[in-house]
C-alpha cells in the first residue's frame, strides 16, 4: 500500500517535470522576449508544487513502511525515491532561497564581468556563493549516513551519483599522467597535415536540412522529436517528444553536425527509457556521467569516426553546394585538429579533458576547504600552463571567468563531461568487440545494430542498476581510463579511427 503511495506521488511530480520541460524548452527557443518573467514565475509555481510534494512529511512514513514490506522486487524503486526524497529534504528552506539569490546576483553580475575580465568585482559576489554551496556540501553529506565521504563528494552526488570522488580521483590522475605528454605528440603529429580553410557561405536552412539528414541516419524517429535552433544547443524531453537544438553559423557547418550529434545522443538515452517505470525516479537516466557518454559516444565515436565521415559526406555535398571541393580526408583532418586553446567549449578531443582536470581540481579544493577563491586565478594560470603549455595571466575573461557554472553554485557538474567521455570510449570498445564489422557497417551508414546494443545494455535499465553496476554489467568492468586513452592514440597517432 504504502509502495503505491509513493508511486502515485513521484508520478504526480514527474508530470509537474513535463509541464516545467515544455515550458522551459519554449522559453529558450520560440519564446518572444517579453514573455520571460511571466513563463519564469510559472515555472517557479511548478518548482515549488513538486517541492512540496517531496518534501510532504507522509513520505518519510511510506519510505520506512515500503522498505520495511518489500520482498526485493521494488528495493532500487524505493531506493531511487529515497534517494531523490533526501535531496529534496536536506536542505532547509532559507538555504535554498539564499542560494537562489546569491546565485542570481552572481550571475547577473558575470555577464559584464567576464567582458571586463573583472575578478575582483566578480569574486565580491562569488565569496558567498562559495559560503553557501559549503554550508550545503556539509548538510548533504551528514544526511547521507555516511554513504558520503568529502563536502565536495556530497555535491559531486547530485550529478555523478554512484561514482565516488576517491574513483574519480583515481582515474583522473592516469589521465593526468598521460594527457599532456600526448597532447604535444599528437601536435608535432599532425604538423605535417596540410592547413585546411573551409571557406564559403553554407545557408542556415540548408544546414538544417543537412542536420535533420544527420539525424535520420543516426536513427532519430522525427514522429517522437524535432530539431530547432537555439544559442547553446542542448536536448530535453521526454520518450515520445523529444526536442534537440543546435546552433549554425553561416561560415562553418562541422559544429552544427557535431553538436547534432552529440545531442541526438543524448535524446536516444531518453527515448530508451524504460517504459515500464515512466514517471519514477528508477526509470529515469542513471548519472550525467552516463549521459555524457551516450552523447559522447554519438558524437565522437560514430560521427567523426573516418568509417561514418567518409560514408556522410556525400549527404554533406548534396546539401551543402559550397562544400564540393571538400574531400573525404581534408573533412576528417577538420574534425580532429588539436590545437591547445584558453576555451574549454571549444576544445578538441584530446585537450577537453584536461580543461575538466583543471576545474575539477580547483572545485574540489574550494569546497572541502583547502583553497579560498581568492586564489583561483594564479591556480588557473599555473594548471593551464602546466596542462596546455598556455598561460592565461590576466586574461580573466578567457580564464577563469569563462564558465558559468560555478555563478549559481553548480559545483560537481564538471567531472562528468570526461567521466562521461571514458565510459563512452569504454561503452563502445564492449559494443565493438560484439560487432567486429562495425567499421564496414558505419561506412554503408548502418546504425542499427548500436542502438539495439545500447538499448540492451544502457537504455533499458534507467536506475535499477548503479552507475558502476550499469558499467561492469555493459562491458565488463567498472569505469577506467584504459580503453579512453587507447581510443586517442589510436586516432590521433596512428589514424586509422
Amino acid at each position: 500500500m504504502s509502495y503505491a503511495k509513493l508511486t502515485e506521488r513521484f508520478q504526480q511530480a514527474y508530470r509537474l517535470d513535463h509541464a516545467m520541460t515544455f515550458l522551459s524548452w519554449d522559453q529558450m527557443v520560440m519564446m518572444p522576449e517579453q514573455g520571460n518573467e511571466a513563463r519564469s514565475s510559472s515555472i517557479a509555481e511548478l518548482a515549488s508544487l513538486k517541492h512540496k510534494l517531496l518534501t510532504a512529511p507522509e513520505l518519510e512514513e511510506w519510505l520506512q513502511e515500503a522498505q520495511s514490506n518489500d520482498d526485493g522486487s521494488h528495493a532500487a524503486g524505493i531506493r531511487e525515491m529515497k534517494r531523490v526524497w533526501k535531496q529534496a529534504t536536506c536542505l532547509p528552506a532559507e538555504l535554498v532561497v539564499a542560494k537562489i539569490k546569491a546565485g542570481s546576483k552572481c550571475e547577473h553580475g558575470w555577464r559584464t564581468q567576464r567582458g571586463n575580465s573583472d575578478w575582483t568585482g566578480f569574486l565580491a559576489n562569488f565569496r558567498e556563493v562559495v559560503s553557501l554551496a559549503r554550508e550545503e556540501a556539509q548538510l548533504r553529506m551528514q544526511a547521507s549516513d555516511g554513504e558520503i565521504a568529502t563536502p565536495y563528494e556530497a555535491l559531486l552526488d547530485l550529478h555523478c551519483a554512484g561514482d565516488s570522488q576517491s574513483m574519480i580521483d583515481g582515474v583522473f590522475a592516469d589521465l593526468r599522467g598521460v594527457l599532456p605528454e600526448l597532447l604535444q605528440t599528437v601536435r608535432e603529429h599532425q604538423s605535417s597535415r596540410e592547413k585546411i580553410t573551409l571557406k564559403g557561405r553554407f545557408p542556415l536552412r540548408d544546414q538544417q536540412a543537412l542536420c535533420e539528414k544527420l539525424m535520420a541516419v543516426l536513427g532519430f524517429d522525427f514522429k517522437s522529436g524535432r530539431l530547432d535552433q537555439s544559442m547553446h544547443p542542448f536536448s530535453t524531453g521526454v520518450a515520445g517528444d523529444l526536442r534537440i537544438t543546435t546552433r549554425f553559423s553561416e561560415g562553418e557547418f562541422v559544429e552544427a553536425l557535431n553538436a547534432t550529434a552529440h545531442e541526438v545522443g543524448h535524446a536516444s538515452y531518453e527515448g530508451g527509457l524504460p517504459a515500464k517505470y515512466e514517471g519514477l525516479p528508477v526509470g529515469s537516466h542513471r548519472n550525467m556521467c552516463i549521459h555524457e557518454s551516450q552523447s559522447l559516444l554519438f558524437e565522437k565515436q560514430i560521427a567523426i569516426s573516418r568509417s561514418f565521415s567518409g560514408y556522410f559526406i556525400e549527404y554533406i555535398h548534396q546539401y551543402l553546394k559550397e562544400s564540393a571541393a571538400l574531400g573525404k580526408d581534408a573533412l576528417w583532418h577538420m574534425m580532429t585538429k588539436v590545437e591547445p586553446g584558453f576555451i574549454r567549449v571549444e576544445a578538441d578531443e584530446v585537450c577537453y579533458p584536461l580543461h575538466v582536470l583543471l576545474r575539477y581540481e580547483i572545485e574540489s579544493a574550494l569546497i572541502n576547504g583547502e583553497i579560498e577563491p581568492d586564489v583561483i586565478p594564479e591556480i588557473w594560470d599555473q594548471k593551464m600552463t602546466e596542462y596546455l603549455g598556455i598561460s592565461t595571466g590576466s586574461n580573466h575573461a578567457d580564464g577563469c571567468l569563462q564558465d558559468i557554472h560555478w555563478t549559481d553554485g553548480g559545483f560537481g557538474y564538471f567531472p562528468s563531461y570526461t567521466v562521461g567521455a571514458i565510459n563512452s570510449a569504454q561503452i563502445f570498445e564492449a559494443l565493438c568487440g560484439d560487432h567486429p564489422d562495425w567499421e564496414s557497417r558505419f561506412a554503408r551508414g548502418d546504425l542499427e545494430f548500436v542502438r539495439i546494443w545500447l538499448e540492451e545494455k544502457i537504455w533499458s535499465h534507467g536506475c535499477a542498476m548503479t552507475s558502476q553496476e550499469l558499467m561492469q554489467s555493459a562491458t565488463g568492468k567498472g569505469t577506467s581510463p584504459d580503453a579512453y586513452i587507447a581510443h586517442l592514440k589510436k586516432r590521433y597517432l596512428q589514424e586509422l579511427h
